[in-house]
């Protein structure tokens, strides 16, 4: 029994284990972080890019096609096509004043890049440009 109890207070061998243990924890953290940076990048993109689409409609002599495609164009050149598959633009009030609004429906990366399609929506607002006469 005393040998047993002996061998139960010697630490050798120790080191590596606790080494690949704190080694695991620190690399699933550091993972997590990045993804998390990764997320908000993406959506961050994806709300400027909604709200420089709808600054280009607002535009006076512009559709709102025009700026559903400045939109298309800055996701697939900031992101990548496909996350620029999934765009609409409508007309609209904010504050009581006439407004565009594009809105950009794109997947949430979970691993990488890839995750749920359809679980990212961001939309971005500008004032209606209207030339009195």
């Amino acid at each position: 029994m005393r040998g047993w109890v002996r061998g139960m207070r010697d630490e050798r061998g120790s080191a590596p284990v606790e080494f690949v243990l704190v080694g695991m924890l620190l690399t699933t953290l550091t993972l997590a972080v990045m993804q998390l940076a990764l997320v908000l990048l993406i959506r961050n993109t994806l709300q400027d890019a909604a709200a420089e689409g709808a600054r280009h409609a607002a535009l006076a002599g512009n559709t709102l096609d025009d700026g559903v495609a400045r939109t298309r164009d800055l996701i697939a050149t900031a992101i990548g096509q496909g996350y620029a598959r999934d765009i609409e633009a409508g007309y609209g009030e904010q504050l009581g004043h006439p407004s565009t609004e594009v809105r950009v429906t794109a997947p949430l990366p979970l691993i990488g890049l890839f995750g749920p399609s359809r679980s990212l929506e961001v939309s971005g607002h500008a004032a209606l440009e209207i030339l009195a006469r």
